[in-house]
């Protein structure tokens, strides 16, 4: 029974979103490798993000704390041009899609977020930044089926859309060994000087530091999703 209580623990990335237009281009061109290969652990559509920053476990209390940084910082930023191009894998087992388009702006952009997210007092993995999304995980000593739907995708050219919001994006860490569900905590528009939240899953609004948590733990029955230390 103990397994069901929710954690006030929220595991945070800050990330682009491809439109749904354009994540629907690719998750057709997707379908035949899904038919294929079931046996891979393939990601929601809706947790497509393009990560910037991965904080990790953060506590619920903590993530309000970044709110009005990350605010600022997109109202001062252009849109910019990115596409969705070609695929590859890590370690054999993780399939991603590549990105292309301005990816001196996008660069520029995830510098900025982390200089931000370590003046604001948090820790995170400071990896060289490796544009893509997440696409699937292969199952334990499947060393083939990535690199197989890789090269099937490697000639994909999506369309070009523009990056025009900032996205603060969490999953709720229970004590059940599910997978995580990310959602939207709260996502800003470029170069509108706005500070709201659009919450387009209904998520937290309000800066009060227990919002967070109490709102991640409704969620908390939400089990399929990515699995694995980065989304």
């Amino acid at each position: 029974m103990n397994d069901q209580i929710p954690s006030t623990t929220v595991r945070v990335f800050i990330a682009l979103a491809p439109p749904d237009d354009a994540k629907e281009e690719l998750s057709r061109e997707l379908r035949p490798a899904c038919d294929t290969y079931p046996h891979m652990r393939w990601n929601r559509i809706q947790d497509w993000h393009i990560t910037l920053a991965f904080l990790g476990e953060l506590s619920g209390e903590a993530v309000p704390l970044l709110r009005p940084p990350l605010a600022a910082l997109a109202a001062d930023r252009q849109p910019f041009s990115l596409a969705l191009r070609g695929s590859g894998h890590f370690d054999d087992r993780v399939l991603w899609s590549g990105i292309d388009g301005d990816l001196d702006a996008l660069h520029m952009l995830a510098a900025d977020v982390r200089t931000l997210v370590q003046h604001s007092g948090f820790a995170f993995e400071d990896r060289p930044l490796r544009p893509h999304l997440t696409l699937a995980r292969a199952r334990r000593g499947d060393r083939s089926s990535a690199a197989e739907i890789a090269e099937e995708l490697a000639g994909f050219i999506g369309r070009p859309w523009s990056a025009e919001r900032l996205h603060l994006v969490g999953g709720n860490v229970s004590r059940s060994h599910g997978p995580i569900r990310y959602r939207d905590i709260e996502a800003w528009s470029f170069a509108t000087g706005l500070r709201g939240s659009t919450e387009p899953n209904g998520y937290v609004n309000k800066t009060s530091s227990g919002a967070v948590a109490s709102r991640w733990q409704t969620r908390a029955g939400d089990s399929q999703g990515p699995t694995g230390p980065h989304p």
